[in-house]
């Protein structure tokens, strides 16, 4: 332990009270060293001292820290204790108390270690209380009031601590009772939550059963329906099988009855035919008896000294002459021929049937045409609407009260005349034809005859002019088919226009195809038409025509059949017709012989013509690659049968 000095220095008398030397000393300071010191004094003896603490003093400087007790040397010297008595007796004169003097110059004591001897701390003890008994008095008094305050301090603080920690609880009681309300607040939500998601599932699940068993009654209703469907169509068509048998039945009978009408019929056809073969006859008897009188003029006395032989020479030089000019005059295939007058005959069958069936029945059937022209002008390029027009047209073909020789009559002269309407789509005019002719296919030969008699180059036929044969150029064009309105003739113009018409729908015609439907007059009949168009007919105005828009129709279904061979064709187009065309030097012929020329050298046969494909149709939209002919496209001209 450090050793003590205790040196007594006269203090500093200010209004009679005594001051330590060094201003900076503060009264917890002194208290502090003075506790430093009892716990020297009791560590140094055994036997308790007056006075003695037994716990130190505690200093706490004013912001509460607490203060270190260091020891501290305090010296007062003999002047100025001599000094101040005089300045004491004054102090008393004046009732005031005098601090008491104290002299440790006598002693001298030391607490350096735990093993010094305990008397002489005694013996300080003792000395100390008995000479300066009352500034320790003084101080025990002071030191007492501070254990006051400071207990009265510690008091307040623990009162406020316990005030502060009854908020404290208080709140956090509070915050606990509010974290439990939320708690259940949540719980109760989530509760709600879970119900309400509960009651979700169930009328999902609810309205998913309803749903199914929905679905499940409309799917039985749908197989009733289709039960009672096919039932009542299994009905139809056994009522229609009625009715055909009936029909057929009655036709059998009338046909029986017209037999002989019939016959006087083709007796009349025959007789016009041999007329006509007679009228051609006579113009070209007339073109060779020109001929023969120029040559006998030329070599007059040949003739009267030939003699039999000279005769028999010029009468078979007549026939020559003769059927030169009328090979001149009608230019076709005679198959061609004999197919358009087997039709045309049909027509002319049909027609007498039909007019003895108007004049036998007061019932006007004016309003079945009226039906059919209605709805074959309301044809339009949708699959649908061409599948509904076909329905309606079978149903009134199927009209028990309108005969279906009317019906088909008047269904081939409206599709044909509705070629010369504007808003006419060829390719679906031709899924009508197809549909409505597979299940009546003696239609397809009235549709063509009608076809025939509107326009001759879809037989394909060409009438040449002669002034031998026709009157005027008025009558040859009616013969063509020019048509006279108020006995004005149409332009040609006009009739191009209508040539053209009528050739795309036989175009369109013979390259429709339909699923599940047969068409009667398919593709090879429209190789067959070109084929004798080439070997047969001339090129000019007319027939570049009809062939520019038969190839613009039905070129891209023939080449993706016949490929290579139709390649063919288009050579001799290109080397022959083209070249025919071109030799006239006509400025009407070059338009279509260029349109005819860019048709070939841009392959236009390898695009799908506008409109082929129905929306939604069944026919392939595929375009046949240029790749799949490897051929040349010029290839050597030639004739085809």
């Amino acid at each position: 332990m450090e050793a003590v000095k205790l040196e007594i220095r006269r203090p500093q008398i200010v209004n009679g009270i005594g001051l330590e030397p060094d201003p900076d000393w503060s009264f917890k300071s002194l208290l502090s060293e003075l506790d430093s010191l009892e716990k020297k004094l009791n560590l140094s003896s055994s036997v308790s001292l007056p006075f003695a603490k037994t716990k130190s003093r505690e200093i706490y400087g004013e912001k509460g820290t607490k203060r270190s007790s260091n020891a501290f040397v305090m010296r007062v010297s003999d002047e100025e204790f001599e000094d101040s008595e005089g300045e004491n007796e004054e102090v008393r004169d004046r009732g005031l108390v005098k601090a008491a003097r104290f002299n440790c110059n006598e002693f001298y004591f030391s607490s350096s270690d735990d093993d010094s001897d305990d008397q002489p701390c005694l013996d300080v003890q003792t000395y100390l209380m008995n000479e300066v008994g009352l500034v320790e008095s003084a101080l025990y008094e002071l030191t007492h009031e501070h254990q006051l305050g400071v207990k009265e301090e510690i008091r307040n603080t623990i009162s406020a601590l316990e005030t502060d920690l009854m908020n404290e609880s208080e709140k956090s009681s509070s915050a606990h009772t509010k974290v439990e309300k939320y708690r259940e607040a949540r719980r109760e939500v989530e509760r709600k939550f879970d119900v309400q998601y509960q009651r979700r599932v169930a009328e999902g699940l609810d309205n998913h059963l309803t749903a199914v068993q929905r679905d499940h009654e409309l799917k039985s209703q749908i197989e009733e329906r289709k039960i009672r469907s096919d039932a009542a169509h299994e009905e139809a068509k056994r009522r229609e099988k009625a009715l055909q048998e009936e029909r057929l039945r009655q036709e059998k009978a009338k046909a029986e009855a017209e037999l002989q009408a019939k016959l006087k019929a083709e007796e009349a056809n025959r007789a016009a035919l041999e007329a006509e073969r007679i009228a051609a006859k006579e113009a070209a008897e007339k073109e060779a008896a020109k001929a023969s009188k120029a040559n006998t003029s030329e070599v007059p006395q040949t003739e009267a000294s030939g003699g039999p032989n000279a005769t028999s020479s010029r009468v078979e030089n007549d026939k020559t002459n003769k059927s030169e000019l009328a090979g001149n005059m009608l230019r076709a295939a005679e198959s061609a021929l004999k197919l358009e007058r087997e039709r045309l005959q049909k027509l002319k069958e049909l027609e007498e049937i039909n007019q003895s069936l108007r004049s036998s029945s007061n019932q006007n059937f004016d309003s079945t045409g009226r039906l059919i022209g209605r709805l074959i002008r309301q044809i339009s390029g949708n699959k649908d609407k061409v599948s509904t027009q076909a329905s309606e047209l079978v149903k009134i073909f199927n009209n028990p009260r309108c005969p279906q020789t009317i019906s088909i009559a008047y269904f081939a002269q409206k599709v044909v005349s509705n070629c010369e309407s504007p808003s006419h789509s060829a390719f679906a005019c031709a899924h009508v034809i197809v549909l409505v002719t597979s299940q009546f296919p003696q239609a397809m030969d009235l549709v063509l005859a009608e076809i025939h008699r509107a326009c001759i180059y879809t037989v394909p036929k060409h009438i040449s002019y002669t002034k031998s044969a026709f009157e005027s150029k008025e009558a040859y064009w009616k013969v063509i088919g020019y048509k006279e309105d108020d006995g004005k003739i149409e332009s040609t113009t006009d009739y191009l226009v209508r040539l053209d018409s009528y050739m795309k729908l036989y175009g369109a015609l013979v390259q429709t195809e339909v699923a599940g439907c047969q068409n009667v007059h398919g593709l090879k009949e429209g190789w067959a038409w070109l084929a004798r168009f080439l070997n047969a007919l001339p090129a000019n105005m007319y027939t570049a025509v009809a062939l520019y828009a038969f190839l613009q129709m039905a070129g891209f279904a023939l080449f993706r059949k016949y490929r290579s061979q139709f390649m063919k064709m288009l050579n001799f187009i290109s080397e022959n017709f083209l070249n025919a065309l071109r030799s006239q030097d006509d400025p009407d012929l070059r338009p279509i012989t260029s349109k005819i020329q860019c048709y070939l050298e841009d392959k236009l046969f390898l695009q799908e013509p506008e409109g082929r494909t129905l929306q939604g149709s069944l026919l392939s939209n595929n375009m046949a690659p240029e790749s799949d002919y490897h051929g040349p496209y010029h290839q050597q001209s030639r004739h085809f049968y």
